[in-house]
């Protein structure tokens, strides 16, 4: 039986890391609706990923011109519109962004997350910005309030490896993993 291919849909590349990761409880952002949501970072090298994202918002585009065209008479070509892959220079003071892609995806329901070998995620300390895996995305047309453009939803995601925490904040096992400095304190 042939599987349905979504040409919306993108699952990335191994090494694309997660940050501002918020998949335990959605959060409002400026007071609006509580989404889940990740930006995902992905190696300029990854083309494979980046040449699939590309296609993907090609087919978002191409699938919702009547939505882009609204009231309209033309629907406005793609390189007038906004799009979700941005280059990593426009966060110059983020290190963890330099020769990269990012995309940031959201959705206003839970996403899947599993390990590497596909079972889920319960302990959420296992949950931060900085781990490295695959994302499942899929992009849609939007014409909001006169904005339109092509947006990103968050389906699911694979954690497959740790990674340095980004964000500045340390993790409690890491913290707490070499309990030999202080046990002479009191001697």
């Amino acid at each position: 039986m042939a599987k349905f291919v979504n040409p919306t849909k993108v699952i990335t590349g191994k090494d694309t890391r997660f940050s501002y990761l918020v998949v335990n409880e959605p959060k409002a952002i400026n007071g609006g609706t509580p989404k889940y949501s990740v930006s995902l970072i992905i190696p300029k090298t990854d083309t494979v990923t980046i040449e699939k994202i590309k296609a993907a918002i090609q087919a978002a585009y191409e699938e919702g011109q009547s939505k882009l065209k609204g009231n309209g008479k033309s629907v406005p070509p793609l390189s007038a519109i906004k799009t979700p892959l941005r280059e990593g220079s426009e966060r110059p003071d983020d290190p963890a962004y330099a020769d990269c892609w990012f995309i940031n995806a959201n959705s206003a329901t839970k996403p899947g997350v599993v390990d590497a070998d596909c079972q889920p995620i319960i302990d959420t300390s296992e949950l931060y910005s900085g781990i490295y895996g695959r994302a499942s995305i899929n992009f849609y047309a939007f014409n909001t309030n006169g904005n339109k453009g092509i947006a990103c939803g968050l389906n699911n995601l694979q954690k497959l490896r740790d990674g340095e925490p980004l964000g500045g904040k340390s993790r409690a096992e890491d913290d707490f993993a070499d309990d030999d400095d202080d046990d002479d304190f009191l001697s």
